[in-house]
């Protein structure tokens, strides 16, 4: 349909990493490309809800409305702060990199 925007949806865990194209009706929010996804279909485990939401990189609210070609990034909340990682690395005198994590 011509009056329709689309958008992707994206959810990514270290084992699988879904990237779901949607056509929505414009006026459309981050909320309903997430419910209209169904991304938890493929996540029974994930609790969506509580999640931080973002558009390209950029944290953003689920009433946002959405434009074309808008990917919504559902982020996982992170096992450990970066900052703390690389302070623990580098007191045993390891980088990120001769660590083998990403």
């Amino acid at each position: 349909m011509a009056n329709e925007i689309k958008v992707e949806v994206v959810f990514a865990t270290p084992e699988h990493q879904p990237l779901i194209s949607l056509l929505l009706p414009p006026g459309s929010t981050v909320e309903d490309a997430i419910v209209q996804s169904r991304i938890s279909e493929l996540f029974p485990n994930e609790d969506f809800s509580g999640l931080e939401v973002g558009i390209w990189g950029r944290v953003v609210a689920r009433d946002r409305a959405l434009s074309a070609g808008d990917r919504i990034e559902i982020y996982r909340p992170l096992a450990m702060d970066p900052r703390e990682a690389r302070r623990r690395l580098a007191a045993a005198g390891q980088t990120m990199a001769s660590s083998g994590k990403p």
